[in-house]
């Protein structure tokens, strides 16, 4: 079973909004949407939901045209970042609310229910009402609500924004587990690059209402096909600039690093090199040994990393490393990239090497 979008676009009083997209997603793993807020995320969801219209194109599930159906036709379930739960109602209640608009028997509502409240942990709290749940909870709540549902295709909308940190890491890991043999297509939305990869599957980049590129997750972070497919998979953002072959070597100002493996055969000239955050380093080492200084301008420092935002020619870039490192803010710094790891573009955006 797959869910296929065909040449859909979504128009607003006369403004594309959704670029025509097509997806083949197939059910038994994930499917990531992975943008910067404003790409198109969610108005993709809400057009394979059936809840905005299509201007154009079809959207056909398990070999059916399911273009214009309603969205309680199609037999999907929609988890908000936000939390939707019916307040008057109880967890119990909630979880069954659509399983009593589908007719089943009391019998049936009750093992499907108890079901996805063990998967959930939420068994001890079935008789609470919302504003009784904490946050997390209530999220909780609302994805046991598409579990039990069995639905064809489950749609999740950043359903871990709005949760705390610890939270969303437990959820993180849980998820995919949780849909794994549900026999559903899942969609899920992102604005982070690293969520996108630890869910793993697959991933379409959306830029301006298109898909920049589709395909395995970690195949695109590994080799995205253009810079800007390159720039919605790296937080801290990438750094990139202008650079020139000349024979064996490419030289950026006055710093010069050796041509390797496929960027060697690049014909001599310009091109825009592109280099993530991590393998810019403050400290020498084997696969970090080309040096280039910067001024620092900022410094921050999350959990066990620690990053630097410096100027480096014409260009802001950022250094991620593992550990606490000493700057100075204003001052010159040398870090180290590994150029290895370096991305190499034509300047009309498209991969070289």
């Amino acid at each position: 079973m797959a869910l296929v979008l065909n040449n859909i676009t979504k128009v607003v009083r006369g403004v594309t909004h959704i670029k025509p997209t097509s997806l083949t997603l197939e059910k038994g793993h994930f499917n990531v949407l992975l943008g910067e807020t404003g790409a198109g995320k969610t108005s993709l969801i809400k057009m394979m939901a059936g809840i905005d219209p299509i201007a154009s194109g079809t959207v056909v599930m398990d070999g059916n045209d399911i273009t214009k159906l309603n969205t309680q036709k199609r037999r999907i379930s929609l988890v908000h970042q936000f939390f939707v739960n019916y307040p008057h109602m109880t967890v119990f209640d909630n979880i069954a609310s659509p399983l009593r608009v589908a007719g089943m028997s009391k019998s049936e509502i009750e093992g499907r229910v108890g079901e996805a409240a063990d998967i959930l942990k939420l068994g001890p709290m079935l008789h609470r009402r919302p504003h009784e749940l904490s946050g997390g909870q209530q999220q909780r709540c609302a994805l046991a609500r598409a579990i039990a549902k069995d639905s064809q295709a489950v749609f999740l909308d950043e359903p871990l924004a709005n949760l705390d940190y610890k939270l969303r890491e437990e959820l993180r890991e849980l998820l995919p587990e949780l849909f794994a043999d549900r026999g559903a297509v899942v969609v899920y939305a992102t604005s982070e690059p690293e969520e996108a990869l630890l869910l793993g599957g697959e991933t379409a980049l959306m830029v301006d209402g298109k898909v920049a590129q589709f395909g395995p997750t970690a195949e695109i972070y590994r080799a995205p096909s253009s810079l800007m497919a390159a720039q919605v998979f790296s937080d801290p953002p990438i750094n990139h600039a202008t650079v020139r072959k000349q024979g064996s070597a490419f030289h950026l100002g006055e710093v010069s690093w050796a041509a390797v493996g496929d960027a060697a055969g690049l014909t001599d000239g310009d091109y825009t090199v592109a280099i993530r955050p991590n393998h810019v380093l403050p400290n020498v080492s084997a696969e970090a040994r080309v040096a280039v200084t910067g001024t620092v301008g900022v410094t921050e420092l999350s959990g066990s990393e620690s990053s630097a935002h410096f100027e480096f020619g014409d260009n802001g870039w950022v250094s991620l490393a593992h550990g606490t490192h000493p700057y100075s803010l204003g001052e010159d710094h040398t870090f180290y990239m590994n150029t290895d790891a370096c991305l190499y573009f034509a300047l009309d955006g498209n991969r070289v090497a």
